[in-house]
């Protein structure tokens, strides 16, 4: 459904493309996590297991910014894995303020059955869209990812939307 909002053309091409955007990625979360669920796992513990299955031991603060979660939301997330013996924490000998985050061989094992099944549901639902569509869903989407959001500056954004003189921009 387009945008109700009565703006200028860049305003709700924006928005059209935001609405479409925001619900699109909610309608393939949502069926992932069906499928984690499953599994009894959340999206958060898995990407957690994931992360540390490919990436080795990590402290907390780097997970949270891999999984683009809060230290709060972090340490949940850490504590139920460690409830399940999926993962452990450990400080580190030589500066003991740090402390890392491990997989367990229980959670090695968790991870390793999961994973195929995860991969061939995401497939399965990205077989929505072509190879080139998949491709350029990519690239598309690393622009919000890699600099451009580091440049966004809301301030300066509203003021150039006042000024829409150029509808391609």
């Amino acid at each position: 459904m387009p945008t109700h909002y009565n703006g200028t053309e860049r305003q709700k091409r924006a928005l059209n493309a935001y609405i479409t955007l925001v619900r699109a990625a909610d309608t393939v979360a949502k069926t992932l996590a069906a499928q984690l669920d499953a599994q009894g796992l959340t999206i958060s513990q898995f990407g957690t297991l994931e992360a540390l299955y490919h990436l080795g031991p990590l402290c907390q603060h780097e997970l949270a910014r891999k999984l683009l979660k809060s230290g709060g939301n972090m340490t949940l997330v850490i504590n139920n894995l460690v409830k399940h013996g999926w993962v452990r924490r450990a400080r580190q000998s030589s500066d003991r303020r740090v402390v890392r985050v491990h997989l367990t061989p229980k959670g090695r094992r968790r991870i390793e059955n999961i994973l195929p099944e995860h991969v061939d549901a995401i497939v399965a639902t990205m077989s929505n869209l072509t190879a080139p569509d998949q491709v350029d869903l990519h690239r598309i989407c690393r622009k919000f990812a890699n600099d451009g959001m580091k440049n966004f500056r809301f301030k300066n954004a509203r003021k150039e939307n006042t000024n829409d003189s150029n509808p391609a921009k």
